[in-house]
């Protein structure tokens, strides 16, 4: 069988999969803001996350999977500027930031069933981790990474030699404005808040102690300091969207790796972004399609899954009405095939073969699922298709054709193509 390829946002190349632990795999995944609900642009990242996580099952990697809930510290600015947007919400809707994030942390994982992501290992908020948020600044402090402005704690970007190589930041032209609200206190356009102050005169619903005054945590510091305690300084795999990479990706191994002096994740994987009228699809901008929405308008969530799929990850993805009922016309097409084959036995081995290296090739799921296509088409014997059918499609979709209840069919394995199958190919 061929070997995992990923492509590798850092170093910007596909490379052969090598995990730090044997056959165990650490996977972390930037998990939602939750001052509104999930639209189908965020629910692209989860889906290729659990793409991913299927695959190295598939391959017999044990995983830990991590994915972090934002429910406190991200600004209405990606970077250090503007409002806290949980706290906002709340003041919008006149409810509390606990309530507010309740709301949507329920419905966000409500969507993620619809789509058969299987379950996270751990789901930390980052509330309630705030000790240790505190200590990884201290560390930082300690190290002199960190000074302090009016406002709050700020790392200095200066002091790291290698500041920048996710985005290749040096290669481009970046001037503050274009990035972040100016402020004449920072050292450096690119420096980011560690620890903010609570307003003065304002109390705010969300804020904790710290040695440096009352406030809360700037939003990069929690994945840092969450990934670490779940899967260790130095893990396999991080996930996330595009446009994680210029700051708050770039942020994050930039104060981990000068807190440990160690490697931070060893393979990034980005998924491009979901765009309406080649706009990206983004809640502030208010452009955007729940997974409600969909389902009010009569579409499966799978076949909003079977729809994401049929992209490559890398590649952006235009949604429109019209693709979307493609999608789930096939969808139900190659169930409904299914269903007419005889009960699942024997598998075809040339199709497995075939299949496992376009999953394992940087996850090419729309050449997967022209496979099985290709299959069902094919001359092989039903029951034969049914069995690969179900292990493959399962192993990319989480959907299981239903076993019709009958006797058990004839050994056939004998016949052209197929073979008893050597160990489990499907995901569970």
């Amino acid at each position: 069988m061929e070997a995992l390829k990923l492509y590798n946002s850092l170093g910007r190349a596909t490379q052969p999969f090598q995990p730090l632990h044997g056959k165990n795999v650490g996977i972390y995944s930037c998990g939602l803001t939750v001052y509104n609900f999930a639209h189908i642009g965020n629910l692209r990242a989860y889906i290729v996350a659990d793409i991913l996580k299927r695959v190295l099952l598939m391959d017999g990697y044990s995983v830990r999977h991590i994915m972090n809930i934002t429910d406190v510290g991200h600004l209405t600015d990606d970077a250090d500027a503007g409002e806290d947007k949980v706290e906002r919400a709340a003041a919008q809707k006149q409810e509390s930031a606990i309530e507010i994030t309740r709301r949507y942390t329920d419905a966000f994982f409500t969507d993620l069933a619809a789509l058969n992501v299987l379950p996270v290992d751990a789901i930390p908020k980052a509330s309630d981790h705030i000790p240790e948020q505190i200590a990884l600044i201290a560390r930082l402090e300690k190290k002199g990474y960190t000074y302090q402005t009016s406002d709050g704690i700020y790392f200095d970007t200066a002091k790291v030699s290698d500041y920048g190589k996710l985005a290749n930041l040096k290669n481009q032209s970046l001037r503050e404005g274009a990035r972040v609200e100016k402020n004449p206190e920072k050292r450096n356009p690119t420096d980011f808040a560690l620890w903010k102050f609570s307003p003065k005169g304002a109390k705010r619903q969300m804020e904790w102690e710290s040695p440096w005054g009352t406030g809360f945590p700037g939003w990069h510091i929690e994945c840092s300091a969450m990934s670490m305690k779940y899967l260790g300084e130095t893990f396999d795999i991080h996930t996330g969207g595009i446009d994680h990479i210029p700051v708050h990706h770039t942020n994050e191994i930039a104060q981990s790796e000068a807190a440990t002096g160690k490697p931070f994740a060893r393979h990034w994987l980005h998924n491009e972004f979901l765009l309406t009228k080649e706009e990206k699809m983004a809640k502030s901008a208010e452009n955007f399609l729940t997974l409600s929405t969909l389902i009010e308008k009569g579409f499966s969530p799978l076949a909003y899954r079977y729809f994401v799929l049929n992209t490559h990850y890398r590649k952006p993805l235009t949604f429109s009405w019209r693709a979307l009922e493609a999608a789930q016309r096939a969808y139900e097409t190659l169930g409904g095939l299914v269903q007419q084959w005889a009960p699942p036995r024997i598998g075809c081995a040339e199709y497995e073969e075939r299949f496992r290296g376009a999953v394992n090739d940087d996850l090419n799921i729309p050449k997967a699922l022209g496979l099985v296509w290709d299959m069902a088409r094919s001359e092989y014997p039903d029951h034969a298709k049914h069995q690969r059918a179900d292990e493959d499609y399962r192993s990319v979709h989480s959907h299981h054709f239903q076993q019709q209840p009958g006797d058990e069919p004839a050994d056939h394995s004998e016949e052209k193509g197929c073979a008893e199958q050597p160990g489990p190919a499907c995901i569970q």
